[in-house]
């Protein structure tokens, strides 16, 4: 399958998991604080820097094919649970640092371009998933 991610347990730690996205190998595990060893990042964690990724990605190919004067892109992201009307939800707060030479106009409409990045997009949305299982 196109993309596929495999995620197993790799018999190091309680919850460590070895990642395999294509050639890449990655390591996730849960902090110390929940009984893990802290030995990769949390599910969480890669949920932010897939967003992340996918903000500073889209800023800087929308900023190649403008023109802009785009330097550098930095995202900082962080995760909390909030009631929002008596409804526990999930908040992700995401702060987008922009250097180069833009003006007020440019910054905000890289603004809203972050917000049509792919992941962005897709965690804005109810996303359906599907899941079996196999022998």
């Amino acid at each position: 399958m196109l993309g596929e991610v495999v995620v197993a347990e790799n018999g190091k730690g309680r919850y460590q998991q070895e990642v395999r996205v294509g050639q890449h190998v990655l390591l996730a595990d849960e902090p110390e604080s929940v009984g893990g060893a802290d030995a990769g990042p949390a599910p969480f964690d890669f949920l932010m820097a897939a967003l992340g990724a996918c903000t500073s990605m889209t800023l800087r190919m929308y900023a190649e094919r403008k023109g802009l004067a785009l330097t550098g892109v930095s995202v900082a992201l962080s995760h909390e649970k909030i009631d929002l009307d008596g409804v526990r939800r999930d908040r992700i707060s995401r702060r987008i640092t922009l250097h180069g030479d833009l003006d007020p106009a440019q910054r905000q409409r890289m603004l809203e371009i972050a917000n049509k990045c792919p992941v962005h997009k897709t965690l804005s949305q109810p996303v359906l998933i599907d899941s079996e299982l196999v022998n």
